[in-house]
């Protein structure tokens, strides 16, 4: 029987991979393309109250520069929000008492935006009336790169395929429902970046001795990104719960006094990228720690049926589902050790979140996107092999034994 030499028959492996990176990077590209075309036939005045608000901060900082952090609708003496909402057909336009977004603060006695200032923020980067167009286009655009990123890294031929899956799942998501909300394209790109760095944290290499400085650096990193994600939508602070939760568990288990510089240097980092809305709150709210939201938003947490409904019948369902049984089937069957504590991680996350937004009175269809997409772009870098393990089998094989 006639037999292929080894050394070609790894070369033939070599150029499959390839191959199918190659074709897995032009469909997610493709993908982008239409993502792109999508978005650039999008209007800023579709209606919406959020997109208004979030143009209205956009506006304030493109006025005042850093003052725009004062989002009074005193302050509204050019009448931007008011034409905006009469441009929509808003019937109370010229009634500040009415404006949607807006709350009243007991403490500073202002009516003010209740959204941070992150979105906003990054809209005043670009002209006005050309906002969100290349907002999103930027985001998709850095999604994509990951997703280039996370096939650079992929070996096996199975772990091609599902990168390649999960690059097209991301892509198209960055329309659908990320257009919902200006907030979620910035969020996406966030959750793209933390998933990165906290497989990087956790993968078992770097838990070995002599890593702790790198250890803690990157705890910090990730604290940070997650906290710059709470500066595009408020909600994001659930997604340090599973770190928080994660930090807890390695401390009792272990006693290691690093785990708590660790938790450490990610909550002082977390402040850090948070800071933005922290000063916004104590302008408009009185009090960093003061939330600017009201009403419905602050009502007591009641689990509904109704609710909980509406995400089952929701694509939100599906990437719970897909995240839940990722994460049930690293933790069932015990694998590589760094790829259990990036489980662990998720899995608190997903409680912590799960538990917060089936209990709030409010559905939207990007709630749980966030904690869903975090989940899985930190399983796919984690179980993608490092660069230099990739290279050197005997590395990789100290990582899976560590």
């Amino acid at each position: 029987m006639l037999q292929i030499p080894e050394n070609r028959l790894m070369s033939l492996e070599c150029r499959t991979s390839r191959y199918l990176k190659l074709a897995g990077g032009v469909i997610c590209f493709l993908i982008l393309l239409s993502n792109v075309w999508t978005i650039a036939h999008w209007n800023e005045s579709r209606g919406v109250y959020d997109d208004v608000c979030y143009l209205r901060q956009a506006h304030l900082f493109q006025k005042f520069g850093l003052g725009g952090l004062n989002t009074d609708i005193a302050r509204d003496d050019d009448h931007y929000l008011s034409s905006s909402l009469k441009q929509i057909g808003f019937a109370a336009w010229n009634d500040p008492a009415e404006a949607p977004c807006h709350s009243l603060m007991p403490a500073t006695h202002k009516r003010v935006l209740q959204y941070p200032p992150g979105t906003g923020f990054l809209l005043a980067l670009f002209p006005s009336g050309f906002q969100m167009i290349p907002l999103y286009v930027l985001a998709n655009a850095i999604v994509f790169g990951f997703v280039l990123l996370a096939l650079s890294y992929a070996r096996a031929r199975d772990a091609i395929l599902l990168t390649a899956a999960f690059g097209g799942l991301a892509m198209y998501l960055m329309v659908n429902p990320t257009r919902a909300s200006y907030s979620m394209a910035p969020t996406m790109v966030c959750c793209a970046v933390a998933g990165f760095l906290t497989a990087r944290l956790f993968t078992s290499r770097l838990f070995s001795a002599g890593q702790a400085g790198r250890r803690i650096l990157l705890s910090a990193l990730v604290g940070f990104v997650i906290g710059l994600s709470v500066d595009f939508r408020l909600p994001n602070l659930f997604l340090a719960s599973g770190y928080g939760l994660f930090f807890l568990g390695s401390f009792l288990s272990s006693r290691k006094i690093e785990t708590i510089w660790q938790a450490v240097w990610f909550g002082v980092a977390c402040l850090a990228g948070m800071a933005p809305t922290l000063l916004a709150n104590a302008i408009n709210a009185g009090s960093p720690f003061a939330t600017t939201y009201a009403g419905v938003d602050l009502a007591p947490p009641t689990f509904s049926l109704h609710i909980i409904g509406q995400y089952v019948r929701d694509m939100q369902f599906v990437l719970l589902v897909l995240a839940t049984a990722s994460i049930a089937s690293i933790l069932y069957r015990r694998g590589e050790t760094g790829l259990r504590r990036v489980a662990l991680v998720g899995a608190g996350n997903l409680a912590i979140n799960l538990a917060f937004f089936l209990s709030h009175p409010i559905f939207e269809p990007y709630y749980t996107v966030p904690v869903t997409m975090l989940s899985l772009w930190s399983l796919l870098f984690a179980a993608l092999p490092q660069p230099a393990a990739a290279v050197d089998g005997r590395v990789l094989g100290q990582a899976a034994n560590a």
